[in-house]
């Protein structure tokens, strides 16, 4: 065998290590240290790597339907809510729409592997949750998120803008849906965004004005193609940063949206709608059936839209469900019932203390009183007990003697009081 880097002249007497024929049989014969290879093998190899290649790939597409399918047996309605019941207290009507959400999107996404999808195509059902603030809008995303084996992204819409303007650009949603699923964008395909304070990116005015609304209507124009399903280009690391990096096209067509909002205000526009403020005779009786405390369950894409959200936006979310109100006895099961109860937190971390805290009669219902009071929602519990127990948690490393701290109402109102002042004793 010919030494050297290679032979092109078929004047070596060399041989191909793989076919065996020598170099006057084959096109070139090229000589490595370890032998030589023709150029016909390398063809075959290279062609055998391409089919071994979208074997691969098709084999990890299957082997992800086929997860898909095993995991679909345990994910019912039924099942998905009774798991959203772990964590979250009430909201038996949001639970269902998005328990059904998730179980679709499961199915279509099956679906759309089998034979009938050819004939048929099962299209994607987003989901608008409308609810006051701390009603566990943002609770409802997270717990799906621990559920699910797909990739789950939560973002929030008050940092988006125009393209253009400072903020980031709406295509940085499907970035940090990339980033849940490792870049692996056949997965990230068949994924779940939740876009949180929707609200924020409402038309500001009905009346035309010299400036832009590069935050609210401008927002929502961009956001039309990726909800409705198209192909986007997405910046791995983000489009404004770094604009020299290559684009990855991301289909959005089988992305399940599900967003969320406050929607302050938006019950004087439905009172308005159901006439709520007439007057004349007849009018309890044709009052008598609206809940005015609760004016959210009436809610229609006719009050989003008079709220500030664009028609074309509204069609491209098609399931529309509220979130109560959290009443005294709802919030005081969120204290203690949950998996991860606020209760239950304080006390773990006081265990890992050594001490076990005890709380007296009355504790639990003075720090939802006070959050009723200031209409703080379920986020104002943590703030209140924050509150009272600041001092204890500062002391309890400390102390010589471990044991039990007992925590009674006398001692919650003094640090309360002390914090927000007496008038949250009256």
């Amino acid at each position: 065998m010919a030494k050297g880097k290679g032979t092109f002249d078929g004047k070596s007497g060399g041989f191909c290590c793989i076919c065996g024929r020598e170099d006057s049989q084959v096109p070139f014969l090229v000589q490595g240290s370890r032998g030589a290879i023709c150029t016909d093998c390398v063809e075959q190899i290279s062609a055998l790597m391409e089919d071994a290649k979208a074997v691969t790939k098709g084999s990890s597409k299957e082997s992800l339907r086929t997860s898909l399918k095993d995991e679909f047996k345990l994910l019912t309605p039924k099942e998905i809510h009774n798991y959203l019941n772990q964590y979250v207290i009430g909201q038996d009507e949001a639970k269902k729409f998005l328990s059904v959400a998730v179980y679709n999107h499961y199915k279509r996404l099956l679906f759309k592997s089998s034979e009938d999808s050819k004939e048929l195509e099962l299209e994607k059902s987003n989901v608008l949750m409308v609810g006051p603030t701390g009603t566990g809008k943002t609770l409802l995303a997270r717990s799906i998120a621990k559920m699910l084996k797909l990739p789950f992204a939560i973002v929030d819409a008050t940092v988006l803008t125009e393209a253009g303007y400072v903020g980031e650009d709406v295509e940085s949603i499907l970035t940090r849906l990339l980033q849940d699923a490792d870049y692996n964008v056949e997965k990230a395909q068949m994924g779940i965004v939740f876009i949180d304070e929707i609200d924020k990116v409402a038309r500001k005015s009905d009346n035309p004005s010299i400036t832009r609304d590069v935050s609210g209507e401008g927002v929502q124009q961009a956001m039309l193609k990726i909800l409705e399903g198209n192909i986007v280009n997405v910046p791995p690391q983000g489009g404004r940063k770094h604009p020299e990096q290559k684009m990855i096209a991301v289909d959005t067509s089988n992305i399940l949206f599900i967003c969320g909002g406050a929607f302050e205000g938006i019950e004087k526009k439905i009172a308005q709608r159901i006439n709520t403020q007439v007057v004349g005779y007849g009018v309890q009786s044709r009052l008598g059936d609206i809940d005015t405390k609760d004016l959210l369950k009436y809610i229609a894409p006719q009050d989003l839209r008079a709220y500030g959200l664009i028609p074309e936006l509204i069609g491209r979310l098609p399931v529309i469900t509220y979130l109560h109100p959290l009443d005294r006895e709802a919030l005081l099961n969120i204290l203690t019932k949950p998996k991860n109860a606020l209760i239950k937190q304080y006390e773990y971390m006081f265990k890992l203390d050594g001490i076990k805290l005890v709380l007296e009669e009355g504790v639990l219902d003075f720090i939802v009183d006070t959050a009723i009071k200031y209409n703080l929602g379920a986020r104002g519990l943590r703030s209140i007990c924050e509150a009272i127990m600041v001092d204890a948690m500062y002391d309890a490393p400390s102390r010589e003697q471990k044991g039990e701290f007992r925590l009674t109402l006398d001692y919650a109102k003094e640090k309360v009081a002390k914090l927000t002042g007496s008038m949250l004793l009256k």
